[in-house]
């Protein structure tokens, strides 16, 4: 590791601040430090974003209706991707990963030349598209259906 790579240690993600004989500094995302003894990383495995490259992928994932078009909201992340400042222009791909019984889930794989601006474009999509498909098609929106199929058991109070 050195000085600026991006870790996550224990679930914590942060930059290498400092590295002495002993310990590791690492500042967390909302500022705080977490000090580690060096001897952790001997005897704990971490994830290190930055050790050859500062390059990363992110996701963002959306539930919605089936009759959302999802070539539409493929044409709309990428024209939010070009616009954006974060984006590396690399990936911008939208797939349909799961579907349940009352919704599809959509992944958009996006990357960026650094993790802070990669976590501002998952962000920058994640509200446009929101906003997009509630302009656009609001009835692709999740939404929890029901079918009454006639007439049901009496209600114990009206008998």
């Amino acid at each position: 590791m050195r000085i600026d790579d991006v870790l996550i240690v224990e679930g914590e993600w942060g930059r290498v601040e400092e590295i002495t004989a002993t310990y590791v500094v690492l500042r967390i995302w909302d500022e705080r430090r977490l000090i580690i003894p060096l001897g952790w990383f001997i005897e704990h495995p971490f994830q290190n974003w930055t050790r050859t490259t500062s390059d990363i992928l992110g996701t963002v994932f959306l539930w919605v209706d089936y009759a959302c078009p999802a070539d539409a909201i493929r044409a709309e992340a990428r024209r939010i991707c070009e616009a954006s400042p974060h984006w590396d222009r690399r990936v911008c791909i939208v797939q349909v990963t799961d579907a349940s019984d009352r919704a599809m889930q959509l992944r958009v794989l996006v990357s960026s030349s650094a993790s802070g601006a990669n976590f501002d474009l998952r962000c920058e999509l994640r509200e446009k598209l929101i906003g997009f498909i509630a302009a656009t098609y609001p009835q692709s929106l999740p939404a929890l259906r029901a079918q009454l199929d006639g007439p049901g058991p009496r209600d114990a109070r009206s008998a």
